[in-house]
């Protein structure tokens, strides 16, 4: 929400900003306003409200800051003030951060949820349950992208595919405000990136 995150060409890492839950992962929670080293041979970054994930170099993942959804997906509720490793948790080549939420695209295309997921299903796995490990959500897939409480996906075929909230029709799935899903919806084809943001969602075709 309010912090960043930068990762130089060297594979450090860097962090400023807010750091009331510890997002910043330096290992205090004093706000910062010029970047703090947090740490090396990181691949990829992704930064969700009050929470950070970070991707190394070998496929492994860290995570910290909030944790009271378990979107840390450490297998607990603990606010983490450094980097710490999803255990057991190998493979990924792409990770995303929503509000309080956090997915991982592994190498062989499929795509894993943890955090919140009580009232919109924003995880994908068809239920209403907080994660605080990986739940695997579906193949295929190549990207992940979430908003708030909604999250879009693209496969490697280009098509695009969409769940949790949908209360400013962040889903794009043409059935008006009131739908909610818990699990992916397709919305079209022939896409080749995604982003998402708070309650809206772009595609680039």
């Amino acid at each position: 929400l309010n912090h960043s995150l930068a990762l130089k060409t060297d594979g450090s890492l860097w962090a400023w900003g807010e750091n009331g839950f510890y997002q910043l992962g330096d290992g205090t929670f004093i706000s910062r306003s010029a970047p703090v080293l947090v740490g090396a041979g990181f691949a990829a970054i992704a930064a969700g409200e009050y929470h950070s994930l970070a991707l190394t170099a070998d496929g492994s993942l860290r995570a910290w800051g909030h944790n009271g959804y378990g979107q840390l997906g450490d297998g607990t509720t603990t606010h983490r003030s450094a980097p710490v490793q999803i255990p057991g948790f190998t493979g990924v080549a792409g990770i995303g951060a929503g509000s309080w939420h956090s997915f991982a695209v592994k190498t062989d295309g499929s795509l894993w949820a943890w955090g919140d997921n009580r009232l919109f299903g924003q995880l994908g796995d068809g239920t209403r349950i907080n994660r605080s490990s990986p739940v695997l959500v579906g193949g295929d897939f190549a990207a992940i992208a979430a908003g708030i409480d909604h999250s879009i996906a693209l496969k490697t075929s280009g098509s695009l595919w969409v769940w949790g909230s949908n209360e400013f029709g962040q889903l794009g799935d043409g059935t008006g405000t009131i739908t909610t899903r818990s699990t992916p919806a397709v919305i079209g084809t022939g896409y080749a990136a995604i982003a998402a943001r708070y309650s809206y969602s772009l595609a680039l075709k």
